[in-house]
């Protein structure tokens, strides 16, 4: 007897994505609605990138060091024998478009807005994928600190409109080059005393990212991290009062904030003003966004000297938030129009009702074919129709449809060039 044929193997998702199924597209359409619609009033204008771009576009500017370069980018070489790397965030692209399409000539500062995939490889958890979505906002051309406060308000607001609360954003200056170095140089000195005693991880920022020791999550570190030196205490003239400047415009504007002396973000190419927005009851290992200043990342791409700032924050980790906090996305629209039909010669006039339905703004669908009407009416109600129009032999022979309130189960026969406006004199579109 002869083996079996092997099944054929069953997939699944690859590990850390995950799918987008009907039920939470509502919540998928409410966030990248809102994100729109506020990055709109504050005059932000759509851009996007491609999904991959030549790594140096991210390995330059994302920094030696960092947990991207070091761990997490999808390198890939193409047949060109160009080697690439997919999207691990969104700022270095739109930055890199930015001096290719010659922005600087555009009427400064220039406002960018995106929502698009990202893909890190790091560890799963919930709300952090290995692909996961982001909206991002860059204001470029403008070196004033109310431009940064008008960033964090353009986060908050979003948040806010989304239904969020409890947020609590923190807010540090990390200097800029002509202070830095000496603060290297301390948290250097600092941590030479501590190293037998930190993580792997630090042990290689040392050498390669010190800033980044600042970063560190692992447990043991932090008593290490809660005494070392303070950044603030090193800021040049010009970083102090440019960030006295970006807390004076959040008290204006209403929007309260902690300082965190600690907080340096992940990437390289951040100066001056960084800031966070985390739940409260949670830490910072689950924040909702954050950003800030970046003055020297387009000229780090070949772009002349470029102020800019910018933030981006992850859609799966917002849409968890808001179902944790009970939150409902706005109810889909209706289905509001189920075509029955009952013969071979119906479906032509089944096939132009749904149309003149759908022309009218209304959600309609056709029946399959072969179903008996008890079959089709159950498939309706399954689908919450509110109306159903059933066509048979006899509506063909007199072009009139049977148009039933599947609430009170009324019927009324009408022509079917009037369903559609019976429909709609009901069923907002």
């Amino acid at each position: 007897m002869a083996d079996p044929e092997p099944r054929p193997r069953k997939f699944a998702a690859p590990r850390g994505t995950t799918d987008v199924l009907p039920d939470d597209a509502p919540w998928w359409s409410f966030v990248r609605s809102t994100a729109a619609q506020v990055a709109g009033r504050f005059g932000y204008r759509r851009i996007e990138t491609p999904t991959f771009e030549h790594a140096g576009v991210y390995l330059r500017s994302v920094g030696a060091g960092t947990d991207i370069v070091e761990k997490e980018v999808y390198l890939f070489e193409d047949r060109g024998g160009d080697t690439l790397a997919l999207r691990p965030e969104g700022t270095a692209g739109v930055m890199r478009a930015y001096i290719e399409h010659g922005m600087a000539s555009l009427p400064q500062p220039v406002r960018l807005y995106y929502v698009a995939p990202n893909f890190r490889y790091d560890r799963p958890q919930a709300g952090r994928y290995r692909q996961h979505t982001q909206f991002g906002a860059e204001c470029v051309g403008d070196p004033s600190p109310l431009a940064d406060a008008e960033m964090i308000d353009l986060l908050c607001t979003f948040y806010r409109e989304l239904g969020l609360r409890h947020l609590n954003l923190k807010l540090n200056s990390i200097g800029d080059a002509n202070c830095r170095p000496a603060y290297v140089e301390a948290l250097r000195d600092y941590y030479r005393q501590h190293l037998d005693g930190v993580c792997a991880d630090d042990r290689m920022r040392f050498e390669q990212n010190p800033m980044r020791l600042l970063d560190c999550k692992e447990e043991r570190c932090q008593p290490i991290v809660a005494g070392a030196p303070r950044l603030r205490a090193y800021l040049c003239d010009a970083c102090r009062e440019h960030f006295a400047d970006v807390q004076a415009y959040l008290t204006a504007l209403g929007i309260g904030f902690d300082l965190d002396d600690t907080l340096v973000r992940g990437l390289d190419y951040y100066t001056r003003t960084a800031f966070e927005v985390q739940p409260l009851q949670e830490g910072s290992q689950s924040a909702l966004g954050g950003g800030g200043r970046y003055d020297g990342l387009i000229e780090l791409l070949g772009g002349p000297p470029t102020p800019g700032t910018g933030f981006g924050t992850g859609m799966e980790r917002i849409i968890l938030n808001l179902k944790r906090a009970g939150l409902e996305p706005p109810p889909p629209r209706p289905l509001a129009l189920y075509v029955a039909h009952l013969t071979p010669e119906a479906a032509p006039l089944a096939l132009r009702l749904a149309g003149d339905a759908r022309a009218a703004g209304l959600q309609a669908v056709v029946a399959s074919a072969g179903r008996s009407l008890k079959a089709q009416l159950r498939h309706a109600g399954a689908l919450d129709a509110r109306f159903a129009a059933i066509i048979g032999a006899s509506e063909v022979a007199t072009g009139e449809v049977t148009l039933r309130d599947l609430r009170d189960h009324s019927e009324r026969r009408l022509a079917a060039a009037a369903a559609g406006d019976a429909v709609a004199s009901e069923v907002p579109s």
